[in-house]
């Protein structure tokens, strides 16, 4: 009676490491970043739900930055030229971040990364 032997080979299982370790790689690079967005989405929220009567924008923005710095979000990933409001044609606002990350992987591979995130203020922001 012959027995069939089952299972992976030394070099199958090689492969299959390595594979498992290049997208633990990409993972270990990307995933600060996306917590980092996680941050700024909180502290946008945080803003949009306190109110803004009588806030100016530059107001609006110093108020965002400190409460991002909280969040551990770096001064240079956004920039208080990426944080703008646009007003609604019902008389609303909408507190508007959008911000670009770049990334390096590996030799002269770069993720870029593209975050934009909008949420509605209560209140009237004052020019």
């Amino acid at each position: 009676m012959k027995s069939k032997q089952a299972g992976v080979t030394l070099i199958g299982f090689l492969f299959i490491m390595i594979i498992v370790g290049f997208f633990a790689y990409m993972a270990m690079k990307l995933l600060p970043s996306y917590s980092e967005y996680m941050g700024v989405t909180k502290s946008m929220n945080q803003i949009a739900t306190e109110g803004t009567t009588g806030k100016s924008l530059d107001d609006i923005r110093r108020q965002l930055m400190f409460k991002m710095s909280f969040q551990y979000v770096d001064d240079a990933t956004v920039r208080p030229a990426n944080i703008t409001i646009q007003r609604d044609p019902g008389g609303g606002s909408q507190l508007n971040v959008t911000y670009d990350k770049q990334i390096p992987f590996m030799y002269n591979i770069d993720f870029l990364l593209h975050f934009s995130k909008s949420v509605p203020l209560q209140g009237n922001v004052d020019q």
